[in-house]
């Protein structure tokens, strides 16, 4: 039996930054595929194919398998022939930088125990008490704006952004830049956020020179900032995670530089990008969602439930890609070796067999088994910083925030890859 192929126009939907800046579109896309097309092949001129993974038992189980679907051997997300091509003669790989994200075995649990404590729960209830004054920081900051204020540029990118740069050791003085940077890294494809401005957004941008040329610039950047770090802390340690990169040793030698300065990178920009995206992505459901709003307004107890549901609902990280090293027989079609596969977690993430009314928010929702940060042996290391991250925020601004009202509309970033909401103008009555 031949396996089923998407219809032109779902491959392609799903792969366009400019459909993930449209949550309906997006999402109906999603639905199709679950019901129609749970585990098929999609062809996107330019591309090679690859299996859209829809369904949520399916990522698990492709995720579970670290050995059997490789992060390393071909890009990690999803790009086009030319930019791969471009990205090789570059780097010498299919990756512009060799992060965690990148790395299969052995590598990969060897880079990653260097700073995992750092991100253990009980290590991180010592940061409890520091989040929790940035978090009254910046809700003092919103209530100082008159009653109106963009809650993704004013807040949701701050607070997140300053928790990950004190864990790093990186001065608030450079803040600006790491945030003008993390922007340019994962909004590459949308024309606001993008280092060149004039550049097309959507599939366009995926496609073009420019597009990769952009990235590298922007990839320099991140590594010429943290090369000085790097000569600073190996001159002067501090207890910070920049400190360990610096003097971390892999087999007995100093990390290798493209390898340390990526591992930088992914932790300065994931780091504060994809919280402030569930944070700003979790105010959005509550301003559309006044009923929720009120039941979490009236049961503080219901705040870690939130915070996942928050998590769940906005899914930052869109995909993930992996190669098949064997044959594997899924859902009654046979993976070969060396395919490509996209797992699509916004999909997964509202998987009507797994989840009851998917399609609602719910502050009190349980089970709640979201696959935002993965599974497995690439779970997202700084999880559980997330969430103690937007609890301390919000356990903060839900007692003291009376009402909360859209004043223009809230838009998504263009983003295939890493997404979340660009713009969120409100008006509230704050204490």
């Amino acid at each position: 039996m031949s396996a089923p192929h998407l219809p032109a126009d779902l491959a392609l939907t799903i792969v366009d930054p400019l459909a993930h800046a449209d949550a309906g579109r997006i999402h109906g896309a999603f639905t199709k595929m679950r019901a129609d097309y749970p585990l098929a092949i999609a062809e996107v001129e330019g591309c090679e194919p690859f299996w859209a993974v829809s369904k949520h038992a399916d990522i698990l189980d492709i995720s579970k398998q670290n050995a059997l679907f490789m992060n390393g051997v071909k890009s990690t997300t999803f790009t086009t022939k030319a930019a791969t091509e471009q990205v090789m003669k570059i780097t010498g790989t299919p990756h512009l930088v060799k992060s965690l994200v990148q790395m299969d075995p052995p590598d990969h649990s060897k880079y990653r125990v260097l700073t995992q404590s750092w991100f253990l729960p009980q290590n991180l209830r010592k940061l409890e008490p520091r989040l929790r004054q940035l978090a009254k920081i910046y809700v003092d900051r919103m209530a100082e704006k008159d009653g109106s204020c963009d809650f993704v540029s004013d807040v949701a990118v701050w607070y997140p952004l300053r928790v990950i740069m004190d864990i790093l050791g990186v001065p608030e003085a450079d803040e600006p830049r790491m945030l003008k940077l993390t922007q340019e890294l994962f909004g590459a494809t949308d024309p606001e956020l993008g280092r060149a401005g004039d550049a097309p957004g959507g599939f366009g941008a995926l496609m073009s020179d420019e597009a990769v040329a952009s990235l590298q610039a922007t990839v320099m950047d991140f590594f010429q900032y943290f090369n000085a770090i790097t000569e600073d802390r190996r001159a002067h340690p501090r207890d910070d995670v920049a400190s360990v990169i610096a003097n971390g040793k892999i087999d007995g030698q100093p990390l290798d530089p493209f390898n340390a300065m990526s591992y930088y990178v992914i932790l300065a920009a994931a780091g504060h990008d994809t919280t402030s995206a569930s944070t700003a992505g979790g105010m959005w459901a509550l301003i559309d969602n006044p009923a929720e709003f009120k039941k979490l307004k009236d049961n503080p107890a219901l705040m870690p439930g939130f915070v996942d549901e928050a998590i769940r609902w906005t899914t930052p990280v869109r995909h993930f890609m992996r190669s098949a090293t064997a044959d594997y027989e899924l859902r009654g079609q046979t993976i070969k070796k060396d395919d490509w596969l996209m797992l699509l977690y916004p999909s997964g993430n509202r998987d009507e067999e797994v989840f009851d009314e998917p399609f609602k928010f719910k502050v009190d929702r349980s089970p709640n088994k979201l696959l935002s940060f993965g599974f497995g042996a690439h779970v997202c290391i700084g999880q559980h910083l997330a969430k103690m991250e937007m609890r301390a925020l919000f356990d903060e601004l839900i007692p003291r925030l009376e009402s909360i009202e859209f004043n223009g509309e809230p838009r998504l970033s263009a983003a295939n890859f890493v997404n979340g909401p660009k713009k969120m103008p409100v008006r509230y009555k704050i204490k």
